[in-house]
């Protein structure tokens, strides 16, 4: 990601599109994903480091309908990685829909910790 961005810039990487955005709770209804970034909004690493994979086992619950849930995998709607180097939680609007509480749950963990959010759109690889 480049240094420095402003809220409002555009990022792509192969596959996906990222846009910055500080407000969570402002995203689009059209965003295919929203990434949460282990990142305060001053810059700072946030801690403890294992935040990803805490988030995401508390919501592991969570699975698309007919699923079999499994305690040892993460639900497909909270996904814990790695991008550029930082540590993020991608997060699915699914979720909203599946359960309204555990999607805001998401949002104010974020907001509340004053984390760094993009808006993601999923684009198609260009051709070879």
């Amino acid at each position: 990601m480049a240094e420095g961005a402003g809220p409002g810039q555009h990022y792509q990487v192969p596959g996906t599109s990222f846009q910055r955005d500080h407000s969570p709770t402002l995203m689009a209804e059209s965003v295919s994903r929203f990434i949460i970034q282990g990142k305060t909004s001053s810059g700072s690493t946030f801690r403890p480091s294992d935040w990803a994979e805490r988030l995401a086992g508390v919501m592991s619950a969570f699975r698309p309908p007919g699923s079999v849930a499994n305690h040892l995998t993460y639900s497909p709607y909270v996904v814990p990685t790695h991008i550029d180097g930082v540590k993020c939680v991608v997060v699915d609007p699914r979720l909203r829909a599946l359960e309204p509480l555990a999607w805001q749950f998401v949002l104010d963990f974020a907001r509340d910790n004053d984390l760094q959010t993009i808006d993601a759109c999923m684009w198609p690889e260009p051709p070879k």
